[in-house]
């Protein structure tokens, strides 16, 4: 027999979610009233204008998307991050697929230093990523930046597709094989599409880390407004008097909206179990 949860314990838990979800939505919502406030406020005194829009405009969105080259900042982050997010799933399943599936010689130590790698911070190997960029001509251009942000994924991203190649039976590439299909045709064919749930969250991870970036991308490419990305570029709208924190604001808000959509986009590939009922009949 299962005990109903007592109503006062229910209402104390629905209170707590409540306020947790409110604690974590106020500061996008605050964002949202400071991009419409004139004047670069970033609040106002007045009890309302703290928590609803009071004379919200869309004035800070018209100056940074018409007058600012926002837009040019904005695609070049796109290109960046989804040449990133390409790169990423094809070398990061790729050697995750062969870590799941074969074995030899030097394989436990190549997991070993991939997980030791993983204790440091990334920020450790900014200076050495600088220099070897600097080497082979690439520092302050996008392609560096790519191999940077590609780099940086590599090792969670590899773990986190092994240990989902590792949950699919291999059983279900053999059945394949006897079918007639060759070992790439069965990775195709079988593997990947059964490894959807980890290839979408490796690629919103890769997505997110070539967009939203800001120190790798304000150490690596120091270059003119033309090439800058759009979340180091926010900084450049500050001097040493004043931030226009409504013009801040509303190029916040703006940079979140491709994410937010790609992790929509991706969302449906969420699913648990896609392995259950694959055998062979």
């Amino acid at each position: 027999m299962i005990r109903k949860t007592p109503v006062g314990v229910r209402i104390l838990q629905y209170t707590f979610l409540v306020i947790a979800v409110i604690f974590a939505l106020y500061p996008v919502w605050f964002a949202l009233l400071a991009s419409g406030r004139s004047g670069g406020r970033l609040y106002t005194l007045s009890l309302p204008g703290m928590f609803f829009p009071v004379d919200w405009s869309f004035e800070n969105y018209r100056f940074m998307l018409f007058e600012r080259p926002y837009l040019t900042w904005l695609t070049n982050s796109f290109k960046v991050a989804s040449i990133t997010t390409v790169a990423s799933l094809v070398v990061c399943t790729s050697a995750a697929f062969a870590l799941s599936r074969f074995r030899f010689k030097g394989r436990e130590f190549f997991l070993i230093f991939l997980l030791a790698i993983s204790t440091f911070p990334g920020i450790l190997s900014l200076v050495a990523i600088a220099q070897v960029l600097t080497a082979i001509g690439l520092f302050g251009k996008h392609l560096g930046l790519i191999l940077a942000f590609t780099s940086a994924t590599l090792v969670f991203c590899t773990w986190n597709l092994k240990g989902y190649f590792d949950t699919i039976p291999i059983d279900l590439e053999e059945a394949a094989q006897i079918d007639g299909t060759t070992p790439v045709q069965a990775f195709f064919l079988i593997a990947l599409p059964l490894a959807r749930p980890a290839l979408a969250v490796t690629a919103i991870l890769a997505f997110m880390t070539g967009w939203g970036d800001f120190i790798f991308s304000s150490v690596l490419v120091p270059a003119p407004d033309t090439v800058k990305l759009a979340v180091p570029a926010l900084y450049s709208l500050a001097n040493s008097v004043s931030v226009p924190w409504g013009q801040f604001a509303a190029g916040a808000v703006i940079v979140v909206i491709p994410t937010v959509l790609v992790y929509l986009a991706l969302n449906r590939y969420f699913e648990a179990g896609l392995t259950v009922g694959g055998v062979k009949g």
